[in-house]
């Protein structure tokens, strides 16, 4: 599988490696992914059953010691992230059949997520946010959660927490490229650093929460050829250009900021109302032909989004990656960014053998069936006996193949009994959609002809 994933050694040809260097890429990448999958709680500990496996199934050099490997894994992870994304894109594309490209686009949904780590002066000063506390929106916070604190339940320091923004495709379910920074990172800064920097295929339809709402964002997915979906409410203002507007007709719209209507032409989209289940959501996008991109096919697009919150819960939970262990923020963006790309790897594996076999029933190959904990599983064993000879039906590729999930419906709602009230969590609200003025209009007039020139 890891021949399979990393072909050749041409694909590090670009790392220009020091001249006494005795490892070779391939080799780091097999142990930083077998370390990452260990099941071991310490880090030690799972080098060492990394280092034991690599070596049983390939003679080539290992490093000798924990602290080299660190050391190498420290300096070279950000080239080597950049390499294997393209790998995994190719790869993905390679066995992706009819989950590559659904109704025609490729659908990649962005969102955040944060993991803590130890609490030391260095990921403190890291990774904490040096005006903690002191926003408007945490102090209403304390003044409304005032009741509800006891004596002894004060809030606490802030732990230092490492920021996690993936993109991640919707239709294979696999995280695609992600970029990590201290807990007051803006994932929308992210998303747009991603997207500038990033290849993406043609056709590639970008869908994001209400969190990810502004001129300067979707500028920069529209700029890129790419295409928004993007859920917006009442903290989103619209220009209209007839007073006849209406959400069910066409629902054309303009995104036009005051501060930037004397720099740019607005942006021209379509909001479109949909029912999910039984909330009315309120849905943004620049494909404008109706026939290209259906209220249906919106609304779907924005159910899958939901499985970028799956991801970060199996990273956290079946992984174990919800607090990471490094004392140091390099070592912690490291140790976070192999452990994600250890469970895309992992899941990709998962897919090749499902997607390549012959199930009775067609519903266990689709990837919203596979099961992260299951692969997990199927991973760890062979890593914890590489030199047995499996049974009979118990070989990696044939427990790849049964890492699905369950098929029974439950009945029981898995909702929680006892929820706290959350003072922060208020109802979205419908977009604010006004009239152009006839100052705007006449500026929008002006101003088509200079910029088209």
């Amino acid at each position: 599988m890891l021949d399979w994933f990393l072909k050749d050694e041409s694909i590090f040809s670009k790392m220009k490696l020091h001249g006494n260097t005795k490892w070779v890429p391939k080799c780091l990448v097999c142990v930083a992914l077998v370390w990452a999958w260990s099941e071991s709680k310490h880090l030690t500990d799972a080098y060492v059953e990394s280092m034991e496996f690599c070596q049983s199934i390939a003679n080539s050099f290992v490093f000798g010691t924990y602290q080299g490997f660190m050391k190498a894994i420290t300096k070279w992870t950000p080239q080597l992230m950049e390499i294997l994304w393209s790998v995994m894109h190719q790869r993905m594309k390679e066995i992706g059949t009819k989950y590559w490209r659904i109704d025609g686009w490729i659908p990649i949904a962005f969102d955040g997520s944060r993991s803590t780590t130890l609490r030391t002066a260095d990921n403190e000063e890291s990774f904490c946010a040096p005006n903690y506390g002191k926003s408007k929106k945490a102090k209403s916070r304390k003044k409304n959660t005032k009741g509800m604190r006891r004596k002894k339940n004060q809030p606490q320091p802030q732990a230092p927490q490492a920021w996690i923004t993936m993109m991640w495709h919707m239709g294979l379910r696999l995280p695609w490229m992600w970029r990590l920074g201290p807990s007051n990172s803006s994932e929308r800064a992210h998303v747009m650093e991603m997207i500038e920097t990033g290849k993406y295929p043609k056709k590639t339809l970008f869908c994001g929460d209400a969190g990810f709402v502004g001129f300067p964002l979707w500028s920069a997915i529209i700029q890129s050829g790419g295409s928004l979906l993007v859920r917006v409410g009442a903290n989103v203002s619209l220009l209209r250009e007839s007073a006849d507007y209406e959400v069910r007709k066409k629902g054309l719209v303009l995104c036009w900021p005051k501060d930037q209507q004397s720099k740019q032409l607005p942006l021209r989209l379509r909001l479109v109302k949909v029912r999910i289940g039984k909330a009315k959501v309120y849905l943004l996008t620049n494909v404008l032909d109706e026939e290209k991109l259906t209220p249906g096919q919106m609304a779907k697009f924005y159910k899958m989004r939901w499985g970028v919150e799956v991801e970060f819960r199996g990273l956290k939970q079946t992984l174990d990656r919800a607090k990471l262990r490094c004392r140091n923020p390099q070592r912690v963006l490291a140790e976070l960014n192999w452990s994600i790309m250890a469970m895309a790897v992992a899941e990709l594996f998962a897919l090749k053998e499902q997607l390549a076999s012959r199930p009775r029933k067609k519903a266990q190959t689709e990837p919203s069936r596979r099961s992260l904990a299951n692969t997990m599983r199927a991973i760890r064993s062979c890593i914890r006996k590489p030199d047995s000879i499996s049974k009979d039906g118990e070989d990696l590729a044939r427990l790849l193949r049964q890492a699905v999930t369950d098929g029974y419906e439950r009945k029981s709602s898995k909702k929680a009994r006892y929820r706290p009230p959350n003072p922060d969590k208020k109802k979205l609200g419908d977009p604010k959609v006004r009239t152009m003025s006839a100052k705007e209009k006449r500026q929008l007039q002006e101003m088509e002809p200079k910029l088209a020139a």
